[in-house]
C-alpha cells in the first residue's frame, strides 16, 4: 500500500508540475513522464548520498510495469467497432504503408548501425540495434514487457538502455515535433493556416473547458448486478487469460521443435501481444453474438490510460542510471539517428507518399513512432484542432492494422529473440526487404488509382 500511494503521489506531482510550470507546458510533456523523472532524480539523489529509502515505498515498482502492459495491450480492441480488411484499406492503406515503412526503417538504422559501426566501436552485442525501435516505435510499455525476454537471453541490461531509449523517445517526439511543426506552418505546409503562439490556455494547461468536456464512458450495466468499471476490468482479465493460454501453446510447440528450443524462440516470446489477441478474440465475439452491447470503448480507454500512466512513472523511476551511464554514447548516437530518420520521413518520404495533408498524416506518424499513440494525436491536433482534414481517421484506422505487428506487436515481440538465435544480418535483411516492399505497395496502390475509372 505505502509503494501504491507514493507510485500516485510521484504521478500527482508531475501533474502540479505541468500545470505550474510553462515550460513543461509548452513541452507538451505528459505528467506520467514528468512524474518518473522526478522519481528517478529524488532515488538517484538518495543513493548518491547514501540515504536508505524504505523498501516498502518502492516495492513492486520494477514489476509493475511488465504487469501493466498486458493490461494496455489487451484493451487495445476492446469495445472497438472492427470493419472488414477492405473498409480499412480504403481508409488508411497510404497511413499504413507509410507508418510501415517508418517502423521498419526504424529497424533498419538501428541494427544497421550497430552492425556496421557500433557493435565492433563499443563491443556491444547484436541485439543493441533493437533496442532503437523498441524504445521508440515499441514505447515504455514495450521495453517493459520485453524485460523476461532480456533476463531469459542472458542480456538483462537490455531492459535499461530499452527504457532509456523510450524516454528519449517521447520526450524528442515532442520537442522536434513541434519544432518542425512551426516550421510547418512557416512554410505553409499545413492545410489549415494557424498561429501556433495563439494557443489556448485552457489547451497548454490540458484542461478541458467544462461546456466541451466528453463523457468518460457509458454504463453497460446495472449496479444492481455488478458494476460496469468492474465488468469491464473482468473482460479485460480474460483477455490477459487467453493470451497467458496462447503462452502456453507456444512453450509446448517449443518442447516439440528442437530448433525452437535450442534458441528459446517461442518461450521467450512476450506475453503482451499476446493478451491482444485474447482481446481481439473477445471482441469478435461480441461483435457476433452479444446484441447488447456490454463492452464500452470509452470505459475500456480508461482502464488503458490508468494502466499507461503508472506504468511509465514506474517505468522511468527504477532505469538503473548506473548501467545506462556505461553505455551513454552508443545509445545517444542510436538515438540521434532514429531522430534522424523520423526527421527524414516527415520532411523528405511524406510529401511523395501523400496526396493531401501530407504534414497532417507525417506529424502523427512521427508522434506514435518515436513516443505513443496519444503523442501522434497531440501532435496532430496542434495542426489540426478540429480534425478537419482526413488524417485523424486514415492515422485510427491505420492502427488496427499496424498495431498487430509493430509498435509492440508480434515482430516486436520476436525481433529482440530473433536478434539473439540468427545474428544481427537476418534481421538487418528482413527489415530492409520489408522496406522495399511497403515501398513498392505504395507504387502499386499509386498506379491503380491513376488507372482507375
Amino acid at each position: 500500500m505505502y509503494s501504491f500511494v507514493a507510485l500516485s503521489l510521484v504521478l500527482g506531482i508531475g501533474y502540479v508540475l505541468r500545470l505550474k510550470i510553462r515550460f513543461l507546458r509548452v513541452l507538451y510533456l505528459p505528467s506520467c513522464v514528468i512524474g518518473g523523472i522526478v522519481a528517478l532524480i529524488l532515488l538517484e539523489a538518495a543513493r548518491q548520498a547514501s540515504i536508505d529509502v524504505p523498501v516498502a515505498w518502492t516495492a513492486g515498482w520494477s514489476k509493475l510495469p511488465g504487469m501493466l502492459i498486458n493490461v494496455v495491450f489487451a484493451c487495445l480492441f476492446l469495445g472497438v467497432r472492427l470493419p472488414s480488411l477492405r473498409e480499412l484499406w480504403q481508409r488508411s492503406s497510404m497511413q499504413l504503408c507509410y507508418g510501415q515503412i517508418v517502423a521498419w526503417g526504424q529497424y533498419v538504422v538501428g541494427v544497421g548501425l550497430v552492425l556496421l559501426v557500433l557493435g565492433s566501436l563499443f563491443g556491444l552485442p547484436a541485439a543493441f540495434g533493437g533496442i532503437l525501435p523498441v524504445g521508440f516505435e515499441g514505447g515504455h510499455g514495450t521495453a517493459a514487457g520485453l524485460g523476461p525476454v532480456f533476463n531469459e537471453l542472458g542480456w538483462p541490461e537490455g531492459l535499461q538502455f530499452a527504457l532509456a531509449s523510450a524516454t528519449f523517445g517521447i520526450v524528442s517526439a515532442i520537442i522536434v515535433g513541434m519544432i518542425l511543426v512551426n516550421w510547418a506552418v512557416r512554410r505553409g505546409h499545413t492545410v489549415k493556416k494557424l498561429d501556433i503562439a495563439n494557443v489556448d490556455e485552457d489547451d497548454e494547461i490540458g484542461i478541458i473547458p467544462v461546456d466541451r468536456r466528453p463523457t468518460a464512458g457509458h454504463l453497460t450495466v446495472s449496479s444492481d448486478t455488478i458494476g460496469a468499471l468492474s465488468l469491464h476490468i473482468v473482460v479485460v482479465a480474460v483477455a490477459i487469460l487467453i493470451g497467458i493460454v496462447l503462452k502456453q501453446g507456444l512453450v509446448l510447440i517449443e518442447g516439440l521443435v528442437p530448433l525452437l528450443a535450442r534458441h528459446h524462440l517461442l518461450s521467450s516470446f512476450p506475453l503482451f501481444p499476446l493478451c491482444m489477441l485474447g482481446g481481439l478474440v473477445i471482441q469478435l465475439f461480441e461483435d457476433r453474438y452479444d446484441h447488447h452491447r456490454l463492452i464500452d470503448v470509452g470505459l475500456t480507454r480508461r482502464i488503458q490510460n490508468a494502466a499507461l500512466d503508472f506504468l511509465v512513472v514506474a517505468a522511468i523511476a527504477t532505469i538503473k542510471l548506473q548501467v545506462v551511464l556505461a553505455g551513454l554514447v552508443p545509445l545517444l548516437i542510436l538515438v540521434a539517428a532514429g531522430i534522424a530518420w523520423n526527421v527524414f520521413c516527415v520532411i523528405v518520404l511524406a510529401p511523395r507518399v501523400f496526396r493531401n495533408a501530407w504534414f497532417e498524416r507525417a506529424i502523427a506518424e512521427m508522434g506514435q513512432s518515436m513516443g505513443v499513440t496519444a503523442t501522434g494525436l497531440l501532435l496532430l491536433r496542434v495542426v489540426d484542432p478540429d480534425y478537419e482534414t482526413p488524417a485523424a481517421d486514415a492515422f485510427a484506422c491505420k492502427q488496427l492494422l499496424h498495431e498487430p505487428f509493430m509498435g509492440g506487436g508480434l515482430w516486436t515481440g520476436m525481433a529482440i529473440p530473433l536478434l539473439f538465435a540468427i545474428g544481427a544480418w537476418p534481421v538487418f535483411l528482413i527489415a530492409c526487404g520489408a522496406v522495399v516492399i511497403w515501398s513498392g505497395i505504395i507504387a502499386g496502390v499509386r498506379l491503380s488509382r491513376r488507372h482507375s475509372p
